[in-house]
């Protein structure tokens, strides 16, 4: 364990010690190992004052005013240091294969108070409701083995980008201006695009995914995406697309603009999912449960998208609209579009995948109980897939020893989910119903007892003579 600990001491000085260059200055070395130090140690609050204190406890006065200038007032690019640090870990994470998608996401930090740059009441992620908080903007690469986030944004609110005074307080540079979630998240992926990162299929969930001039600006990138969409979005039933334009017949202004009509008009997709036939569902796996692996009823049917498509000229592009309905639930659950063929098929299915040399990406979903992975192959097909697996990169394991690439579920180190033992012979049942994890205290105290009783002659309870055929454990 020493040996462990030093070699991953040696790790994260070498770590910090190759991005002080990027910082700008060698006196700003020091407050950034402190720094990020700090933020790896188990502390509730991660302010710079708590950060002082538990990395220098002997004078957390003069560490506390050092960190606060180097949090505050160095002129360090975020951008430049997210640019190394992708640059010294995505070798790493490409031993395991090529980087298969790219993760739109964004994350909500609950806050007190009302004097933190951005914080207003919101969704946050982490509570699940809306809430007072600060949220940021994220992009991450990923592959079947880890993930690495390259871009990282403060959400800035409009009620704060519109209130001068608030932004002379906290010093919001007169650069930054409003922007929707989706709008950042672009920016994100077209600034990653100019870096020459590998490209990857762009996954999102429903925040994102309803933005229409998000999934606009993807296709005109030439990047394919699944993304969420929200029940109303409204879709050109399979087959159909709007009308086109009325002809001229020498009056008026001519229109180039397609047109609806009470018989011919879009519906939601919830509508649609209710009309789909039973034979267009089918269940698979999609997660390993406590107990069980937990399946789902999916169907994936061809359509267009039709929101605001009478102000163009031409239909928009067919897409796969991706349902799920389970199994005994009164309406749908979740939808996707996708640009790709959607194959939906069970990870632990003993069926070939979809084309050859395909391989497979995670992200966790919004609602942080699952991982949805996505496989994308030679032919432009794509897998989608539900999977338990988690995604950061270690050398081994991570602290709760999930080894990585994600494997099958270690043996149980406690009796928590452990099936009670079967009784095989009626007439020799078990001594108690109990299950044992091997490794437990509670095992080793039952052996201790059993062989304890073993070497005795009477029963201390009961006085009763022992048997001489043996116990079970």
């Amino acid at each position: 364990m020493d040996g462990l600990s030093a070699g991953s001491e040696a790790a994260f000085a070498d770590y910090v010690h190759r991005l002080v260059d990027v910082i700008g200055h060698a006196d700003r070395a020091e407050p950034l190992n402190d720094y990020c130090l700090g933020l790896m140690l188990p502390v509730e609050r991660k302010s710079v004052e708590p950060l002082a204190a538990v990395t220098a406890p002997a004078r957390v006065s003069a560490k506390h005013q050092s960190l606060l200038h180097f949090v505050g007032q160095a002129p360090w690019s975020d951008e430049a240091l997210l640019a190394r640090v992708r640059d010294e870990v995505l070798p790493r994470i490409e031993r395991h294969g090529p980087i298969e998608a790219w993760i739109v996401d964004d994350t909500g930090f609950p806050k007190k108070g009302k004097h933190s740059v951005g914080v207003t009441r919101q969704y946050c992620g982490q509570l699940g409701k809306q809430d007072n908080c600060q949220v940021a903007v994220s992009l991450s690469i990923a592959n079947v083995a880890a993930s690495l986030p390259i871009a990282y944004r403060l959400y800035l609110p409009e009620i704060w980008a519109a209130d001068p005074e608030r932004r002379h307080k906290a010093k919001i540079p007169d650069s930054v201006a409003f922007q929707t979630k989706p709008a950042i998240a672009l920016d994100q992926i077209r600034a990653a695009q100019a870096a020459g990162v590998a490209p990857g299929v762009v996954l999102a969930d429903a925040g994102y995914g309803a933005d229409g001039a998000f999934r606009t600006g993807l296709s005109a990138l030439g990047l394919d995406y699944v993304v969420g969409v929200q029940p109303t979005l409204s879709v050109w039933r399979p087959g159909e697309e709007p009308l086109p334009p009325k002809p001229w017949r020498g009056k008026g202004r001519p229109t180039s603009l397609m047109r609806r009509s009470p018989e011919h008009s879009p519906v939601s997709v919830k509508v649609l999912a209710q009309e789909l036939p039973q034979d267009a569902w089918q269940t698979i796996g999609w997660r390993e449960g406590t107990n069980t692996d937990l399946a789902s009823r999916f169907a994936a049917v061809r359509v267009r998208p039709a929101s605001r498509d009478y102000n163009l000229t031409e239909p928009r592009a067919e897409e796969w609209l991706l349902i799920e309905w389970p199994e005994g639930d009164t309406e749908p659950l979740k939808y996707w579009l996708s640009t790709s063929m959607p194959t939906l098929r069970s990870e632990s299915s003993s069926a070939p995948p979809s084309c050859d040399g395909a391989s497979s990406a995670t992200i966790r979903n919004s609602n942080r109980n699952s991982v949805s992975a996505i496989t994308k192959g030679e032919a432009g097909e794509v897998s989608i897939i539900m999977r338990a697996s988690a995604s950061p990169l270690t050398d081994s394991s991570s602290p709760r020893d999930r080894l990585f690439p994600p494997q099958r579920r270690p043996k149980p180190k406690t009796a928590r989910n452990l099936p009670f033992p079967k009784i095989i012979d009626p007439a020799d049942p078990p001594i108690r119903p109990e299950r044992h994890a091997p490794n437990s205290i509670a095992t080793v105290r039952r052996h201790l007892t059993v062989a304890l009783s073993r070497s005795l002659q009477r029963c201390p309870c009961c006085t009763r003579t022992m048997p001489a055929k043996s116990t079970n454990l």
